[in-house]
Protein backbone atom coordinates (compact mmCIF):
# COMPACT_ATOMS: atom_id res chain seq x y z
CA UNK A 1 0.00 0.00 0.00
CA UNK A 2 2.81 2.37 0.92
CA UNK A 3 4.65 1.53 -2.30
CA UNK A 4 1.50 2.31 -4.30
CA UNK A 5 1.15 5.69 -2.61
CA UNK A 6 4.80 6.50 -3.23
CA UNK A 7 4.44 5.56 -6.89
CA UNK A 8 1.35 7.73 -7.28
CA UNK A 9 3.04 10.57 -5.43
CA UNK A 10 6.07 10.34 -7.71
CA UNK A 11 3.90 10.29 -10.83
CA UNK A 12 1.98 13.31 -9.55
CA UNK A 13 5.21 15.26 -9.00
CA UNK A 14 6.53 14.37 -12.44
CA UNK A 15 3.24 15.28 -14.15
CA UNK A 16 3.08 18.56 -12.22
CA UNK A 17 6.66 19.40 -13.18
CA UNK A 18 6.01 18.70 -16.86
CA UNK A 19 2.81 20.73 -16.73
CA UNK A 20 4.60 23.70 -15.15
CA UNK A 21 7.40 23.56 -17.73
CA UNK A 22 4.89 23.41 -20.59
CA UNK A 23 2.83 26.32 -19.28
CA UNK A 24 6.01 28.31 -18.57
CA UNK A 25 7.24 27.95 -22.15
CA UNK A 26 3.93 29.29 -23.45
CA UNK A 27 4.08 32.07 -20.88
CA UNK A 28 7.58 33.09 -21.93
CA UNK A 29 6.51 33.35 -25.57
CA UNK A 30 3.51 35.43 -24.49
CA UNK A 31 5.72 37.75 -22.43
CA UNK A 32 8.09 38.24 -25.34
CA UNK A 33 5.18 39.15 -27.59
CA UNK A 34 3.80 41.56 -24.99
CA UNK A 35 7.21 43.21 -24.71
CA UNK A 36 7.33 43.62 -28.49
CA UNK A 37 3.85 45.13 -28.44
CA UNK A 38 4.73 47.54 -25.63
CA UNK A 39 7.81 48.82 -27.43
CA UNK A 40 6.57 48.65 -31.02
CA UNK A 41 2.87 49.54 -31.04
CA UNK A 42 3.47 53.29 -30.35
CA UNK A 43 5.40 53.47 -33.60
CA UNK A 44 2.25 52.87 -35.64
CA UNK A 45 0.66 55.92 -33.98
CA UNK A 46 3.74 58.14 -34.30
CA UNK A 47 4.29 57.61 -38.02
CA UNK A 48 1.79 58.33 -40.77
CA UNK A 49 0.57 55.34 -42.81
CA UNK A 50 1.97 56.89 -45.98
CA UNK A 51 5.41 57.02 -44.42
CA UNK A 52 5.09 53.50 -43.06
CA UNK A 53 4.15 52.12 -46.49
CA UNK A 54 6.78 54.17 -48.26
CA UNK A 55 9.63 52.88 -50.37
CA UNK A 56 12.51 54.57 -48.53
CA UNK A 57 14.08 53.46 -45.26
CA UNK A 58 16.18 56.35 -43.94
CA UNK A 59 15.48 56.68 -40.20
CA UNK A 60 17.95 59.59 -39.94
CA UNK A 61 15.57 61.64 -42.11
CA UNK A 62 12.40 60.21 -40.49
CA UNK A 63 11.68 57.97 -43.46
CA UNK A 64 10.43 54.61 -42.22
CA UNK A 65 9.16 52.91 -45.36
CA UNK A 66 9.10 49.19 -44.58
CA UNK A 67 8.16 47.94 -48.03
CA UNK A 68 11.79 47.50 -49.19
CA UNK A 69 12.56 45.46 -46.08
CA UNK A 70 9.43 43.34 -46.35
CA UNK A 71 9.86 42.68 -50.06
CA UNK A 72 13.54 41.95 -49.57
CA UNK A 73 12.72 39.31 -46.97
CA UNK A 74 10.01 37.81 -49.17
CA UNK A 75 12.26 37.71 -52.24
CA UNK A 76 15.15 36.00 -50.48
CA UNK A 77 12.88 33.53 -48.67
CA UNK A 78 10.83 32.57 -51.74
CA UNK A 79 13.92 31.99 -53.89
CA UNK A 80 15.55 30.03 -51.08
CA UNK A 81 12.50 27.79 -50.75
CA UNK A 82 12.37 27.38 -54.52
CA UNK A 83 15.89 25.97 -54.33
CA UNK A 84 15.64 24.05 -51.06
CA UNK A 85 12.24 22.37 -51.46
CA UNK A 86 12.95 20.22 -54.57
CA UNK A 87 16.45 19.41 -53.32
CA UNK A 88 15.17 18.56 -49.85
CA UNK A 89 12.32 16.36 -51.05
CA UNK A 90 14.57 14.60 -53.57
CA UNK A 91 17.15 13.94 -50.86
CA UNK A 92 14.49 12.66 -48.49
CA UNK A 93 13.18 10.30 -51.18
CA UNK A 94 16.69 9.03 -51.85
CA UNK A 95 17.46 8.48 -48.16
CA UNK A 96 14.18 6.71 -47.43
CA UNK A 97 13.32 4.89 -50.65
CA UNK A 98 16.51 4.33 -52.65
CA UNK A 99 19.58 4.30 -50.42
CA UNK A 100 20.57 0.97 -48.83
CA UNK A 101 20.21 0.59 -45.08
CA UNK A 102 23.91 1.11 -44.35
CA UNK A 103 23.96 4.36 -46.33
CA UNK A 104 20.76 5.55 -44.63
CA UNK A 105 22.32 5.05 -41.20
CA UNK A 106 25.22 7.28 -42.26
CA UNK A 107 23.29 9.95 -44.16
CA UNK A 108 20.60 10.68 -41.57
CA UNK A 109 23.02 11.72 -38.77
CA UNK A 110 25.10 13.73 -41.23
CA UNK A 111 22.04 15.66 -42.40
CA UNK A 112 21.09 16.43 -38.81
CA UNK A 113 24.64 17.62 -38.08
CA UNK A 114 24.32 20.19 -40.88
CA UNK A 115 21.61 21.98 -38.88
CA UNK A 116 24.11 22.65 -36.10
CA UNK A 117 26.52 24.74 -38.17
CA UNK A 118 26.49 28.33 -36.79
CA UNK A 119 24.92 30.87 -39.09
CA UNK A 120 27.89 33.21 -38.77
CA UNK A 121 30.11 30.46 -40.19
CA UNK A 122 27.78 30.07 -43.16
CA UNK A 123 27.71 33.84 -43.59
CA UNK A 124 31.51 33.97 -43.64
CA UNK A 125 31.53 31.09 -46.12
CA UNK A 126 29.08 33.00 -48.31
CA UNK A 127 31.14 36.21 -48.19
CA UNK A 128 34.47 34.59 -49.00
CA UNK A 129 33.47 31.88 -51.48
CA UNK A 130 29.88 32.17 -52.75
CA UNK A 131 29.80 35.95 -53.29
CA UNK A 132 33.00 36.09 -55.42
CA UNK A 133 31.77 33.08 -57.39
CA UNK A 134 28.41 34.77 -58.08
CA UNK A 135 30.15 38.01 -59.10
CA UNK A 136 32.56 36.33 -61.50
CA UNK A 137 30.09 33.84 -62.96
CA UNK A 138 27.18 36.22 -63.52
CA UNK A 139 29.22 39.33 -64.22
CA UNK A 140 27.39 41.48 -61.64
CA UNK A 141 29.05 44.45 -59.86
CA UNK A 142 28.91 42.73 -56.47
CA UNK A 143 28.36 39.19 -55.27
CA UNK A 144 26.49 40.36 -52.16
CA UNK A 145 23.04 39.98 -53.67
CA UNK A 146 19.63 38.53 -52.92
CA UNK A 147 20.59 35.42 -54.88
CA UNK A 148 23.63 34.83 -52.66
CA UNK A 149 21.46 35.18 -49.57
CA UNK A 150 18.92 32.79 -51.06
CA UNK A 151 21.63 30.18 -51.66
CA UNK A 152 22.79 30.39 -48.04
CA UNK A 153 19.22 30.27 -46.71
CA UNK A 154 18.42 27.30 -48.93
CA UNK A 155 21.36 25.44 -47.45
CA UNK A 156 20.23 26.33 -43.92
CA UNK A 157 16.66 25.17 -44.57
CA UNK A 158 17.68 21.87 -46.17
CA UNK A 159 18.25 19.86 -42.94
CA UNK A 160 14.79 20.77 -41.64
CA UNK A 161 13.06 19.96 -44.92
CA UNK A 162 14.94 16.69 -45.40
CA UNK A 163 14.35 15.45 -41.84
CA UNK A 164 10.63 16.24 -41.74
CA UNK A 165 9.98 15.00 -45.29
CA UNK A 166 11.91 11.79 -44.62
CA UNK A 167 9.84 11.15 -41.49
CA UNK A 168 6.66 11.71 -43.52
CA UNK A 169 7.80 9.24 -46.18
CA UNK A 170 8.80 6.74 -43.51
CA UNK A 171 5.30 6.94 -42.02
CA UNK A 172 3.67 5.75 -45.28
CA UNK A 173 2.57 2.13 -44.70
CA UNK A 174 4.54 -0.55 -46.48
CA UNK A 175 1.27 -1.89 -47.88
CA UNK A 176 1.04 1.20 -50.12
CA UNK A 177 4.36 0.34 -51.74
CA UNK A 178 3.48 -3.34 -52.05
CA UNK A 179 0.16 -2.48 -53.67
CA UNK A 180 1.82 -0.20 -56.22
CA UNK A 181 4.41 -2.80 -57.14
CA UNK A 182 1.75 -5.51 -57.30
CA UNK A 183 -0.17 -3.43 -59.84
CA UNK A 184 2.85 -3.53 -62.14
CA UNK A 185 4.32 -0.11 -61.36
CA UNK A 186 8.07 0.33 -61.27
CA UNK A 187 9.83 1.48 -58.13
CA UNK A 188 10.01 5.09 -59.34
CA UNK A 189 6.37 5.09 -60.42
CA UNK A 190 5.39 3.77 -56.99
CA UNK A 191 7.45 6.46 -55.27
CA UNK A 192 6.15 9.31 -57.43
CA UNK A 193 2.50 8.29 -57.74
CA UNK A 194 1.86 6.48 -54.46
CA UNK A 195 4.36 7.26 -51.71
CA UNK A 196 4.88 10.97 -52.30
CA UNK A 197 1.14 11.79 -52.64
CA UNK A 198 0.46 9.79 -49.47
CA UNK A 199 3.04 11.88 -47.60
CA UNK A 200 2.13 15.24 -49.13
CA UNK A 201 0.83 16.74 -45.87
CA UNK A 202 4.14 15.95 -44.18
CA UNK A 203 6.04 17.43 -47.13
CA UNK A 204 3.95 20.61 -46.90
CA UNK A 205 4.77 20.76 -43.20
CA UNK A 206 8.46 20.40 -44.04
CA UNK A 207 8.17 23.29 -46.49
CA UNK A 208 6.49 25.54 -43.92
CA UNK A 209 9.00 24.74 -41.20
CA UNK A 210 11.86 25.35 -43.64
CA UNK A 211 10.29 28.66 -44.61
CA UNK A 212 10.03 29.66 -40.95
CA UNK A 213 13.69 28.77 -40.53
CA UNK A 214 14.66 30.87 -43.52
CA UNK A 215 12.60 33.99 -42.87
CA UNK A 216 13.86 34.28 -39.29
CA UNK A 217 17.57 33.99 -40.11
CA UNK A 218 19.64 37.06 -39.29
CA UNK A 219 23.42 36.86 -39.26
CA UNK A 220 24.06 34.95 -42.48
CA UNK A 221 21.61 37.12 -44.44
CA UNK A 222 23.09 40.31 -43.04
CA UNK A 223 26.55 39.25 -44.20
CA UNK A 224 25.77 38.24 -47.80
CA UNK A 225 22.82 40.27 -49.13
CA UNK A 226 24.50 43.67 -49.37
CA UNK A 227 22.12 45.43 -46.95
CA UNK A 228 20.76 47.96 -49.44
CA UNK A 229 17.23 49.06 -48.55
CA UNK A 230 15.88 49.21 -52.09
CA UNK A 231 12.68 48.04 -53.74
CA UNK A 232 13.38 44.69 -55.45
CA UNK A 233 10.87 45.14 -58.25
CA UNK A 234 13.08 45.08 -61.34
CA UNK A 235 13.74 41.92 -63.31
CA UNK A 236 17.38 41.88 -62.18
CA UNK A 237 16.58 42.52 -58.51
CA UNK A 238 17.58 38.96 -57.66
CA UNK A 239 21.18 39.81 -58.59
CA UNK A 240 21.30 43.11 -56.74
CA UNK A 241 21.76 43.91 -53.03
CA UNK A 242 18.68 43.88 -50.80
CA UNK A 243 18.00 44.27 -47.11
CA UNK A 244 15.81 41.99 -45.01
CA UNK A 245 13.86 42.83 -41.88
CA UNK A 246 16.00 40.65 -39.65
CA UNK A 247 19.22 42.21 -40.95
CA UNK A 248 17.82 45.68 -40.33
CA UNK A 249 17.06 44.95 -36.69
CA UNK A 250 20.46 43.34 -36.10
CA UNK A 251 22.41 46.10 -37.84
CA UNK A 252 20.65 49.13 -36.31
CA UNK A 253 19.52 48.13 -32.83
CA UNK A 254 22.96 48.61 -31.30
CA UNK A 255 23.26 52.27 -32.33
CA UNK A 256 19.71 53.55 -31.89
CA UNK A 257 18.61 55.84 -29.04
CA UNK A 258 16.26 54.06 -26.65
CA UNK A 259 12.72 55.40 -26.80
CA UNK A 260 13.19 57.18 -30.13
CA UNK A 261 10.97 56.66 -33.15
CA UNK A 262 13.75 54.70 -34.82
CA UNK A 263 13.94 52.45 -31.75
CA UNK A 264 10.21 51.78 -31.87
CA UNK A 265 10.38 51.18 -35.63
CA UNK A 266 12.80 48.31 -35.09
CA UNK A 267 10.45 46.77 -32.55
CA UNK A 268 7.61 47.21 -35.03
CA UNK A 269 9.66 45.18 -37.50
CA UNK A 270 10.06 42.59 -34.75
CA UNK A 271 6.29 42.43 -34.35
CA UNK A 272 5.83 41.81 -38.07
CA UNK A 273 8.48 39.08 -38.02
CA UNK A 274 6.92 37.47 -34.96
CA UNK A 275 3.51 37.39 -36.60
CA UNK A 276 4.90 35.99 -39.86
CA UNK A 277 6.79 33.16 -38.18
CA UNK A 278 3.85 32.48 -35.88
CA UNK A 279 1.45 32.17 -38.81
CA UNK A 280 3.85 29.89 -40.71
CA UNK A 281 4.41 27.60 -37.72
CA UNK A 282 0.70 27.63 -36.89
CA UNK A 283 -0.10 26.54 -40.43
CA UNK A 284 2.45 23.73 -40.16
CA UNK A 285 1.04 22.63 -36.80
CA UNK A 286 -2.53 22.71 -38.12
CA UNK A 287 -1.49 20.53 -41.06
CA UNK A 288 -0.04 17.94 -38.67
CA UNK A 289 -3.14 18.12 -36.45
CA UNK A 290 -5.53 17.62 -39.36
CA UNK A 291 -3.49 14.64 -40.58
CA UNK A 292 -3.63 13.02 -37.15
CA UNK A 293 -7.38 13.64 -36.82
CA UNK A 294 -7.96 11.87 -40.10
CA UNK A 295 -5.81 9.03 -38.83
CA UNK A 296 -3.87 8.90 -42.07
CA UNK A 297 -1.24 10.54 -44.15
CA UNK A 298 -3.21 11.87 -47.07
Amino acid sequence: MDETRQTRGGEFLIESFIRVIGVSSIGFVGLIFLFLLREGIPFFFEVEPGNLLGTRWYPTFDLFGMLPLLLGSVLVTVIAMGIALPLGVATAIFVREVAPNWAREILKPLIEVLAGIPSVVLGFFGMTLIAPLVRETLGVPTGLTAFTGALILAYMALPTIISVAEDALDAVPKSYRDAGLAMGATQWQTIWRVVVPAARSGIVTAMMLGMGRAIGETMAVMMVTGNAARMPLALDSLFQPVRTMTATVAAEMGEVAQGSTHYRALFAIGIILFLLTFVINLAAASTIFKKRRRGGLR
